[in-house]
């Protein structure tokens, strides 16, 4: 099944090359590296909007918005699409908002792992001396 993602490999890079994968995969986390990154693609998981409504949604200025929209749109995570003279984002696939539901429980329990050791911690009399 053909991938909805179609930023291709470099050429430099064989289909069968596990480093060149390991880099295309790389890149597509680098590009969800940034705050204003994860921010724009969870507002998009609303459904596709132009550059104008996301900056608005945002708060930011609209270059901060085009400058991190054209990072995700050049490793393929959002598509757009021209209506007359606005042109529309939209996430390429939907199955990214499952990755992204996924680093949240993960960060989830991490957290919750650090909450119970500070409970531990705070629990634990003060001047006492390990066992």
């Amino acid at each position: 099944m053909p991938s909805r993602y179609c930023v291709p490999m470099p050429a430099s890079h064989r289909r069968d090359d596990p480093d060149g994968l390991r880099q295309f995969k790389a890149d597509f986390f680098k590009a969800l590296a940034h705050p204003l990154r994860i921010r724009i693609l969870e507002i998009l998981r609303g459904g596709p909007l132009s550059v104008g409504q996301l900056q608005e949604a945002l708060g930011v200025p609209p270059s901060s918005v085009s400058q991190q929209l054209a990072v995700l749109r050049s490793r393929g995570i959002v598509s757009t699409e021209r209506r007359g003279t606005t042109v529309i984002y939209a996430v390429r696939d939907p199955d990214l908002f499952q990755l992204l539901d996924v680093a949240r429980r993960i960060f989830n329990a991490h957290l919750s792992d650090t909450i119970d050791l500070l409970r531990l911690v705070d629990a634990e009399p003060v001047g006492s001396t390990p066992v």
